[in-house]
């Protein structure tokens, strides 16, 4: 695989830089509770939360409750994140080599903006982003391309092949091609090479053992 480094990278926030299955697991199900909703299976999980709350909700809950189950869902997500969120597998390496590279990096995620902003604030992360972009921010979320706008608008950036997209969904990966960006994939290969997406990693940390040997 030959490559140029890109311009700037966009990183998606949940499971990408951070693992939050396990968070996401028990605030869905906590709130299906509420609204006697049977509960999901992780692999449940992990299939239909890939949008936005924002998008998703209305769906699963009805236009008159969504809102009510929005709220109850991200107080059980960060009542039990409130020590702070966990670094995927070599993520820290990873943005501290892109920080030395003088490569310009963002966060586009479908966690609500106010949030993503606090986890980072906890990692004490902010001195990597240029911009931080959550869900509501923009006028759509992902898969839509303006959260991507957003924040390349942060550094004057126009979205191109030369800026990539880190994400572990599909959802990012459509988002990265709704903005002529290039999508990199951290996760299960399989669904990689099912997405067509060339370049394609186990895990943050296999990325950063890649861009240190080349």
């Amino acid at each position: 695989m030959t490559f140029t480094l890109p311009q700037a990278v966009i990183f998606d926030w949940d499971n990408t830089l951070v693992g939050s299955w396990g968070a996401i697991d028990f605030a869905i199900n906590k709130t299906f509770e509420h609204f006697g909703k049977p509960r999901w299976t992780p692999e449940q999980v992990r299939l239909n939360c890939r949008r936005s709350a924002r998008d998703t909700f209305p769906e699963w809950f009805g236009i008159e409750r969504w809102k009510e189950a929005y709220e109850l869902f991200y107080e059980h997500f960060n009542a039990i994140r409130a020590e702070g969120a966990t670094p995927t597998s070599g993520a820290v390496d990873l943005l501290r080599w892109l920080k030395k590279a003088d490569i310009a990096c963002f966060v586009v995620s479908n966690k609500r903006g106010p949030d993503l902003r606090k986890e980072v604030v906890t990692l004490r992360w902010g001195d990597f982003f240029v911009k931080l972009v959550g869900s509501g921010d923009a006028a759509q979320d992902k898969p839509a391309r303006d959260p991507i706008d957003l924040a390349l608008l942060a550094a004057n950036l126009t979205p191109g092949p030369d800026i990539w997209f880190v994400g572990d969904t599909d959802v990012d990966v459509v988002c990265a091609r709704n903005a002529d960006c290039t999508p990199v994939f951290v996760g299960d290969q399989a669904e990689a090479a099912k997405l067509s997406v060339e370049m394609a990693f186990d895990d943050c940390l296999k990325l950063y053992q890649w861009l240190e040997a080349n």
